[in-house]
């Protein structure tokens, strides 16, 4: 592969790495969703999901071979965060049950990022069959956006350490 040099706002950079002066780039992709030929699916370990999320963004990361480059895959989909937030859904929604049906899902999962990621049991078939008029691209990114991303790392453990990830390599850990 050839090379362009170039600057992009001052900074030196080439065609072939792309992100000149960027600090982070990252993905925000849901695993459920991820085609098959992704580096790292077809050599998936067994075990958790986590743990074969975490397999699949090191080879993603490996394959690209630039340091910064972080990949994240939601574990299972980005829906998986919205049931971190079941009070504030079932308001949105107007379902005053709704946050008790989705705090026991997400407990006899084992957490928001552990329910189960088949075709009809996913997180957002799980919404949909609890919620039938939930509407996808409104009332999730609400829910998340009125709960806190706090709220969603402290049920999330493999979000919060992308978001950690994240913060540290733009240098703006919160210090307590």
């Amino acid at each position: 592969m050839t090379s362009r040099e170039g600057s992009v706002d001052g900074a030196p950079c080439t065609v072939r790495s792309g992100i000149c002066s960027i600090t982070v780039l990252s993905t925000l992709i849901d695993y459920y969703g991820v085609p098959s030929d992704t580096p790292g699916m077809a050599t998936r370990p067994p075990g958790t999901p986590r743990s074969q999320v975490e397999h699949v963004e090191a080879a993603m990361s490996e394959a690209v071979g630039e340091p910064r480059f972080l990949p994240h895959l939601v574990v299972h989909e980005t829906e998986a965060w919205v049931l971190a937030c079941p009070e504030v859904l079932s308001e949105l929604v107007g379902a005053p049950k709704l946050a008790g049906r989705i705090r026991a899902l997400t407990v006899s999962s084992g957490g928001p990022e552990l329910v189960n990621d088949g075709p009809d049991t996913a997180p957002s078939k799980r919404l949909r069959s609890l919620v039938p008029g939930y509407r996808k691209t409104v009332d999730g990114p609400d829910a998340i956006g009125l709960t806190g991303v706090d709220a969603v790392r402290r049920q999330c453990p493999h979000a919060d350490a992308w978001f950690h990830a994240v913060d540290e390599r733009l240098g703006t850990i919160r210090r307590s």
